[in-house]
């Protein structure tokens, strides 16, 4: 079992096409890649969330991923002729941000298996489409992408992305067998007060890009307890747009009216509201916070709570530390959750 010239050959040739689109769809001629234009068509139809420059921004950050250098980079570390036959792995995919389950579709034909995709009903379209691509560079493909609707059938592992409540549900019908079950991650940025706006305008990036729908969206502040959060909204100035989409809008309203109606204490830049919160995760248009008194004390406490973030992003260089901006622009062995998924298939 091994990944194959061609199979790399076929991603490469697909991240071609997506950054030559992505240069296209910048310079205003994005017409001359009309089937590209129509599959985002279909996925903005499918799920509101789903503007067009964010789609945009993940086809992006596929095309800068999906390049010779940075798979051969990526696989080089892994001993990909281990003896064994190909088997069939389930993905179930979420849909909270756009092509969220293409890590795992990437890896799983880079490993050598069939993949059997169950595909989000907010996220329906784009997968196929690029899978379509995948096989016009290299036909052989075909056989070994499959996508299915209802109940998932013979399958050898899983791969399956959710909430906590669907994580329990993943647990009890796929846990007797080989799996990777991630649940709800959040993450968190730690402020010193010594950020130029450059660095806020980049962490706004992490919090508003997909509108804070992901995983790897800053959902909360750690911040001393002189902190000049005018200081943080002057930074996060540029992203005040968010609020003309509706269901943002909408959201920012509700939230805003519901803290009003509880007299809860809470800042307002008229597109964000930031509340002194414990917990994590934060409403969509809320942002938590935190004060801290000790650094040292503050990554103890991280530390413990490990299993429940997914970024953790600062100024400084911290080992783990995600640099401001840079929470949507992983590279391909920044793995969810920590759990490395290509070793977990070359194991099977």
């Amino acid at each position: 079992m091994r990944s194959d010239i061609q199979t790399i050959g076929a991603f490469v040739e697909l991240g071609k096409q997506l950054r030559d689109f992505c240069e296209k769809w910048k310079a205003g001629s994005a017409g001359e890649r009309p089937e590209f234009l129509h599959a985002l068509s279909l996925a903005k139809e499918s799920n509101p969330w789903f503007v067009e420059a964010n789609i945009v921004h993940a086809l992006g950050q596929w095309g800068r991923a999906l390049t010779r250098d940075a798979l051969g980079a990526w696989l080089s570390a892994y001993a990909m002729d281990r003896p064994g036959k190909p088997k069939t792995v389930g993905i179930i995919m979420a849909g909270n941000v756009p092509l969220v389950g293409f890590h795992d579709f990437l890896a799983v034909l880079l490993s050598g298996h069939r993949v059997l995709a169950k595909l989000s009903s907010q996220d329906r379209h784009l997968m196929p489409f690029l899978a379509q691509r995948l096989v016009q560079a290299e036909p052989a493909l075909g056989g070994r992408i499959a996508f299915v609707e209802g109940k998932m059938q013979g399958f050898d592992a899983v791969i399956a992305t959710g909430s906590n409540n669907t994580g329990r549900y993943f647990e009890y019908y796929f846990g007797q067998g080989p799996h990777i079950i991630r649940k709800n991650r959040n993450s968190v940025a730690i402020l010193d007060g010594s950020e130029d706006q450059g660095e806020l305008g980049a962490l706004g990036d992490d919090i508003f890009r997909y509108f804070g729908l992901g995983c790897r969206n800053v959902s909360k502040l750690y911040v001393p307890r002189d902190y000049d959060f005018d200081v943080f909204f002057k930074g996060i100035f540029p992203y005040g747009e968010v609020v003309d989409h509706f269901k943002y809008a909408n959201n920012y309203d509700y939230n805003r009216a519901i803290f009003l109606m509880n007299t809860e204490v809470f800042l307002d830049n008229g597109f964000l509201l930031l509340r002194e919160n414990p917990a994590f995760a934060s409403p969509i248009s809320v942002l938590h916070y935190e004060f801290y008194d000790s650094i040292k004390t503050l990554r103890e406490e991280l530390k413990t709570a490990k299993g429940q973030l997914q970024c953790i992003v600062s100024g400084s260089d911290f080992t783990g530390d995600v640099p401001f901006g840079r929470t949507q622009d992983p590279a391909l062995w920044d793995y969810a959750d920590g759990v490395d998924t290509l070793e977990f298939l070359l194991g099977l």
